[in-house]
C-alpha cells in the first residue's frame, strides 16, 4: 500500500501556516525544520519530504510545518511555539512526538516548556538551549549575506557549517547551482527568523521540561557549537543524548541511521 501524502494550509491569525502531511499511522510525529524554512516552505512537497520516513508511515502520521507566513517585528522562538500548538490544534493533534531540528528545535524546546500536555516525547536534534558566540556568528553573516542579496555566497556558506569535509568534497560543487534554484522573492520571513534565534534563551527554563528526551548532535559543529548538546542534556533530566562522531549539524542528513534512531527512540 502506498503511503497518504496531503499538503494543508492552516489559518493562524491573520495569516497562514503550511505543513505538509504523510502516513498513515495512529501515531502522530510533528516535525520542526530549522532555519531553511525561512527560505523555502513545505507548502506542496508532502511526497518528497516523506522519503526518509516511508518505511514507518504505516505505523505513524508524520506533520512538517512551516512557520506562519507573516511574522510581525518582535516575533520570539516562544511566540512560534504557541503558534506551533494552535496549528496542532487545528489539525485535531492533542499529543505527538515532537521532533525539532536546529531553529525547529529551540522552537520544540518552548512547547514542552509551555505546553507539556501536547509533548508525548521530545527530540532535540542540531539545536541548542541558546544562541551562543557560534551561533551569533553563524547567524549574523548570513543576515549581512541576504541583506547584501547575496544568495549564491549565503547557501555555500551554511553548507561549510553544516556538513562533515568529506559531505563538501564530493558534494560542493553543486551548491552553486542549487543557490540558483532557491532563491526566494523576498528574506523578509528568513530575517523573522534568525533574528528570533539570535533572541533566544531557553537555559533558565530547561528544568520545566519532563518528557522524555532524546538529543542527537555532531561532535564537530560549526553552527550551534560543540557545547549546546551538553548544555542541554545538563538541564533536561530525562535526557538522553547521541553524538555523532566526524559529523556537525547536517548530521540529519548525512548519518545514514539518523531516522531509525529517531523512531527506536519514540517507540521505548
Amino acid at each position: 500500500m502506498k503511503a497518504d501524502y496531503r499538503n494543508e494550509c492552516i489559518n493562524i491569525g491573520d495569516t497562514q501556516m503550511y505543513c505538509a502531511i504523510f502516513g498513515r499511522g495512529d501515531k502522530k510525529l510533528v516535525v520542526l525544520p530549522g532555519l531553511s524554512d525561512g527560505l523555502a516552505t513545505v507548502k506542496g512537497k508532502a511526497r518528497i519530504l516523506s522519503v526518509p520516513y516511508r518505511k514507518y508511515l504505516d505505523e505513524y502520521t508524520v506533520y512538517m510545518f512551516s512557520r506562519k507566513n507573516k511574522m510581525s517585528e518582535g516575533y520570539s522562538i516562544s511566540d512560534m511555539a504557541d503558534d506551533q500548538v494552535r496549528a496542532m490544534n487545528e489539525l485535531s493533534i492533542k499529543k505527538a512526538y515532537i521532533c525539532g531540528v536546529s531553529q525547529g528545535g529551540m522552537i520544540a524546546q518552548y512547547i514542552a516548556i509551555n505546553h507539556p500536555e501536547v509533548v508525548e516525547k521530545l527530540i532535540l536534534a542540531v539545536t541548542a538551549p541558546y544562541a551562543s558566540d557560534v551561533a551569533i556568528d553563524a547567524v549574523s553573516g548570513w543576515i549581512d549575506m541576504a541583506k547584501r542579496n547575496d544568495h549564491k555566497q549565503l547557501m555555500i556558506d551554511t553548507a561549510e557549517k553544516m556538513y562533515s569535509y568529506k559531505y563538501l568534497e564530493k558534494n560542493g560543487r553543486w551548491f552553486p547551482l542549487i543557490a540558483s534554484f532557491t532563491k526566494p522573492e523576498s528574506y523578509d520571513r528568513f530575517f523573522a527568523n534568525a533574528y528570533a534565534i539570535l533572541k533566544f534563551d531557553a537555559r533558565s527554563e530547561l528544568s520545566k521540561i519532563t518528557s522524555p528526551t532524546l538529543i542527537i548532535a555532531g561532535s564537530d559543529d560549526k553552527t550551534v557549537g560543540n557545547d549546546a548538546a551538553n548544555e542541554l542534556k545538563e538541564g533536561i533530566s530525562d535526557s538522553e543524548l547521541y553524538i555523532y562522531e566526524g559529523l556537525g549539524h547536517g548530521a540529519f542528513e548525512e548519518a545514514k541511521d539518523f531516522y531509525d534512531r529517531i523512531f527506536e527512540f519514540c517507540k521505548r
